[in-house]
């Protein structure tokens, strides 16, 4: 006796009808239904892209008009979706100010106030002025007077070269600094009590903040280690190169410490003889704890500089601002120093076009970009590949800072 009932028969011939199906037209369904399932897929990872570009690029959500833009860009235009991300204030306000703050002091401290150095940097990017400029650049950013309020008619206070309060209360009354009607570039040398004339002001080198940290005490060695470290990545252990001429090595540094010269041989002379000869364009600069600001005495040589003189009274005695880079040559020739310059001269300006123009300058300032943006260093030799290549862009761009964090923002888009 036959168990087929009638439901069982229909089912049976339901199945059979799929069994007997040719194969090309179950081979398009599947295929139709993994297409459809990839899409939605690249969809969805376009939009983890566009968010977590955006995250790393200003530290805040996307508005979802933003975002939406952002995943359309991701496939064909990811560094046009950075560009975007970056139209945020909180870039400026945020990410900038607290990647800057570090490069203000000797401690290295994110926790620091505005102030004009941090200011004058984000004002280059904000405006995509040539970053060669933070060395080099005539002007300094502030606040438009009174132009700028909190809503209810407060305006900071006037700029001052013997205190930081407008910058503080430019921050304290959260004035954006992504706006040009707010904040903007001022001759430095049409600032109120300014000892200097255009020639001679060199960018952040010359700032409040910059003299405060590193023209203050010492013997201004302190402002190159910190532009080399700032603007090279690099610190004097990495520059120290015991095959430079010592001629130019000042007084202030014993041949032979604690009686042993070999140790001015092994361990001194490698840093001095490339340093104080680039210091020595920082001949006329002071900090004036009194007054509380930089000093510059045009033509006349700062007493620091002439200090401990019977250490070595046959060294180099400083008697104007002139400064030689005697690492253009032995193993620090590997920041590529420009052709085009003569690799000596007189002043901060000209030292600061001199590091500026170095392939050196531009790898460091990707490096850091990298840093901030992907979380991480290069990894390997494919990566460090990565960051020469940006480096060629940046140079190309007219050195263009968000052109740097476009791309290195593009090509970490993937990581986790």
């Amino acid at each position: 006796m036959s168990n087929r009932t009638p439901e069982r028969e229909a089912t049976r011939r339901r199945a059979g009808a799929w069994a007997i199906r040719p194969l090309p037209v179950l081979v398009a369904l599947v295929v139709g239904f993994v297409g459809i399932t990839g899409a939605a897929s690249a969809q969805m990872e376009n939009r983890e892209h566009a968010l977590r570009m955006h995250d790393r690029l200003v530290g805040v959500p996307p508005d979802a008009s933003t975002l939406d833009a952002m995943e359309l860009l991701i496939p064909t235009d990811p560094e046009a979706a950075a560009d975007l991300a970056m139209q945020n204030p909180a870039f400026y306000n945020s990410t900038l100010k607290t990647w800057i703050a570090p490069w203000t002091n000797e401690a290295m401290d994110v926790f620091v106030p505005l102030n004009d150095y941090t200011a004058t940097v984000i004002g280059i990017i904000r405006d995509d002025r040539p970053f060669t400029e933070v060395l080099t650049g005539d002007y300094l950013y502030i606040g438009r007077g009174g132009n700028v309020d909190n809503g209810q008619g407060v305006v900071p206070a006037a700029y001052s070269p013997t205190d930081n309060l407008h910058y503080e209360q430019l921050e304290s009354m959260g004035v954006d600094l992504s706006d040009p009607n707010d904040f903007e570039a001022w001759p430095q040398d049409s600032l109120p009590g300014s000892m200097l004339d255009a020639s001679e002001a060199a960018g952040i080198v010359t700032s409040r903040a910059a003299a405060e940290a590193f023209f203050s005490a010492g013997t201004n060695r302190a402002m190159w280690r910190f532009t080399a470290l700032n603007y090279l990545c690099v610190d004097m252990e990495a520059l120290s190169d015991g095959t430079r001429p010592i001629d130019r090595i000042r007084q202030d540094v014993s041949r032979s410490p604690g009686g042993d010269s070999d140790i001015f041989l092994n361990q001194c002379s490698g840093c001095h003889s490339g340093m104080d000869p680039l210091s020595g364009a920082y001949a006329y600069f002071d900090w004036d704890d009194d007054q509380e600001r930089m000093v510059h005495t045009r033509g006349q040589v700062q007493a620091k500089n002439l200090i401990n003189g019977n250490n070595f009274p046959f060294g180099y005695v400083t008697v104007d601002s002139r400064w030689d880079n005697y690492w253009r040559e032995g193993q620090n020739a590997i920041f590529g120093w420009s052709d085009s310059l003569p690799g000596g001269g007189y002043g901060a300006k000209s030292l600061g076009e001199e590091v500026a123009n170095s392939r050196g300058f531009a790898r460091c300032q990707v490096q850091k970009v990298f840093k901030q943006v992907c979380f991480r260093e290069p990894a390997n030799e494919t990566e460090r590949n990565v960051v020469e290549s940006i480096a060629t862009d940046f140079e190309d761009s007219n050195y263009s800072m968000k052109t740097v964090f476009a791309k290195v923002a593009a090509y970490c888009m993937d990581d986790n």
